[in-house]
């Protein structure tokens, strides 16, 4: 049976005026642990690899069991910094050589960047058992008390907690985890808990699959057809009052920068951020409502290394949150008990589902599909939203470790499917054109022209 880790979040620390010493050995103890995490994160980011059961080799006043989990903590977050840095620097690679095979002077690959190493702003202690226990109170007005260990050896601290109806509920008939997260911010400390619940599989392996495709326009295009949420209309005004109250901001900054003023104006908006977040998880609920009992494939998208020319569109792009969705999907699965599968996002916008075709032409426009080698016609999102579905069982597209060998499998596939009898029962369909030159870009198989398509020659009969 199926577990799921829920998270207990914004469960309020308040010490009072008689608790002030115990304020600052935890304070005390936050800063040093901070450090020591920087340290370690730089270090497992640049000089060896990520081992979150490496031996402590940085000097410390932690004692050993913290420097234990500030090395998992550091671990954890290297392992992730160096994953997104080497997806952004492969798919670097990928649009420059794209860019190489194409002979647009118009579109040029900027320099690659290299990622700078983590900083941590916040102060957040990841800890378990070994430093943190989490003991139940019995004869006080308090719900738990929280044991920690500090710098004083043998001189461990009791910060009383106080769950509201909220958390009670939620933990009722559970028991927390060893693991905790202590944040610290102006406010003051704050404590996540997590819980495991055993969850009823509500798909098996005969269930129905339905192709899901995360995009601005709609959130999400099923393969049926279905489209849930938007960024257009409310949000998109916002957006737009977003920008220009930013420029306002911007120019302030700059006139108050000048003046010698040392504490400016923020230009982020976390009001519109959740607003999106909002609707995001709207669609997303709405659309589980619709498939409770089938299977999911949606993409695995890399939103970090989505770029467009326009500075507008980029910023179109950011607002939309359009990371949140793969995400969100993953999570209204797993805790449905639903099956979800992320596939590759490789060429999925590109292949038309019926022949298995792929061009930069297929896309003459943002929201429309049309096969330039069979002449198939769909909605963009909705043509990707079946190729997700059909590559849900494909095990051969499963092998695949990189975009080329994607493009190689798409590409015979599109061969056999030109020999195939369904081929020959389109009379309108079109004969790639090998060697000819594609109005977006070039194709392994042969090149399409928007203006010089070619009908398929009479076969003999």
């Amino acid at each position: 049976m199926p577990t799921l880790t829920r998270a207990i979040t914004h469960i309020p620390i308040r010490l009072d005026a008689a608790n002030v010493g115990k304020l600052a050995q935890l304070d005390a103890l936050a800063e040093a642990y901070k450090a020591l995490c920087q340290q370690y994160v730089t270090a497992f980011c640049t000089d060896v690899e990520p081992d979150k059961y490496a031996d402590a080799w940085l000097d410390s006043a932690l004692s050993a069991r913290w420097q234990r989990v500030v090395i998992q903590h550091a671990a954890g977050v290297a392992q992730s910094w160096r994953t997104n840095r080497n997806r952004a620097h492969q798919a670097y690679l990928d649009e420059l050589a794209e860019q190489q095979e194409q002979t647009d002077p118009q579109h040029s690959v900027p320099p690659w960047r290299e990622w700078q190493t983590p900083t941590l702003k916040q102060t957040v202690i990841q800890a378990n058992a070994n430093v943190v226990i989490l003991e139940p109170s019995e004869d006080s007005t308090f719900d738990y008390w929280l044991r920690v260990s500090t710098l004083d050896k043998r001189q461990p601290i009791r910060i009383p907690v106080r769950l509201a109806a909220y958390h009670r509920r939620v933990l009722t008939g559970c028991t927390p985890n060893t693991s905790m997260t202590l944040t610290r911010k102006p406010s003051g400390w704050w404590l996540t808990l997590t819980v495991n619940e055993s969850l009823a599989a509500a798909t098996t392996v005969e269930s129905p699959v339905v192709g899901v495709d995360v995009g601005i326009t709609n959130f999400l295009t099923t393969s049926t057809g279905k489209r849930y949420g938007t960024f257009h209309g409310k949000l998109a005004r916002r957006h737009q009052q977003d920008r220009e109250k930013r420029r306002r901001k911007a120019r302030l900054r700059a006139c108050l920068k000048k003046k010698g003023v040392t504490r400016l104006p923020s230009l982020t908006n976390q009001r519109l951020a959740r607003h999106v977040r909002q609707e995001i998880n709207l669609a997303v609920n709405q659309f589980y409502a619709d498939h409770l009992d089938h299977q999911i494939a949606y993409e695995d998208l890399d939103v970090r290394t989505m770029r467009f020319k326009a500075r507008r569109a980029n910023a179109y792009l950011y607002a939309s949150n359009l990371a949140h969705l793969p995400r969100q999907l993953a999570w209204g699965a797993k805790k449905r008990g639903q099956t979800i599968h992320a596939g590759w996002a490789a060429y999925s916008s590109q292949e038309c589902s019926r022949c298995h075709f792929v061009s930069r032409a297929n896309r003459p426009e943002q929201q429309t599909f049309c096969c330039q080698a069979c002449g198939f016609q769909l909605n963009a999102d909705e043509n990707a939203a079946i190729n997700h579905q059909a590559r849900f069982h494909d095990r051969d597209m499963r092998a695949c470790r990189s975009k080329e060998a994607v493009k190689a499998l798409l590409d015979a596939r599109h061969v056999a499917w030109l020999q195939s009898p369904d081929s020959r029962s389109l009379s309108a369909r079109r004969e790639p054109a090998f060697g000819c030159e594609s109005i977006s870009g070039q194709s392994g198989v042969g090149h399409h022209s928007g203006s010089r398509r070619r009908k398929h020659p009479p076969r003999a009969s």
